[in-house]
């Protein structure tokens, strides 16, 4: 447990403008798991959506991009504007556990993550996926979403699934390990 609890407000609000995006992202990490997600990618809104419920971090998106291009702009930014929330909120990071790590199983699937706040952005990702896309989501994103919240959020990030062979189950058991693992590090 943190030696003092930070009992500031934890919230922060971040947007991105590009020629292929339009992003605004609020975050409050000391929420009730309330997500209000629009990025323009079905299966993203739903994999945050869960991220915020499970994570008890409140989470209000909205994205305007090229997606009639493909996902890839919207889903880096997203990734980027989200890491520079959570960033940003963590403030001093007065209070917080710093780690944070969980296993999640979802039917056939068993997903790792652990994170650290420390400062130092890296990630590991280890996981294949069947189908090439879900509902509008390219499965190779998802290793680059996380590779850029990484980088913007200043955290290590290690997710691997363990077993799996449904690709739904096995991104949104990911999505939902990172989620419990940010509860704890937060």
């Amino acid at each position: 447990m943190p030696e003092k609890l930070n009992t500031s407000s934890r919230r922060a609000t971040v947007s991105r403008t590009t020629k292929e995006t339009d992003i605004t992202a609020t975050i409050d990490l000391d929420g009730s798991g309330t997500g209000n997600i629009s990025s323009g990618v079905v299966f993203l809104d739903h994999m945050l959506t869960n991220f915020s419920r499970h994570s008890g971090i409140d989470i209000t998106l909205d994205c305007k991009g090229d997606t009639e291009v493909d996902d890839h702009h919207s889903v880096e930014d997203i990734a980027l504007v989200l890491g520079s929330a959570f960033l940003k909120a963590l403030d001093s990071k007065t209070g917080i556990q710093r780690y944070g790590w969980a296993m999640i199983p979802m039917d056939e699937t068993l997903a790792r993550c652990a994170v650290d706040l420390g400062g130092r952005s890296y990630c590991v990702f280890s996981a294949e996926f069947k189908r090439p896309a879900i509902l509008g989501f390219s499965t190779e994103m998802v290793e680059h979403f996380f590779v850029s919240l990484s980088r913007t959020m200043q955290a290590n990030i290690h997710l691997a699934i363990m077993e799996g062979k449904n690709t739904h189950h096995m991104i949104e058991a990911m999505f939902k390990a990172f989620a419990y693992a940010m509860k704890m590090a937060v």
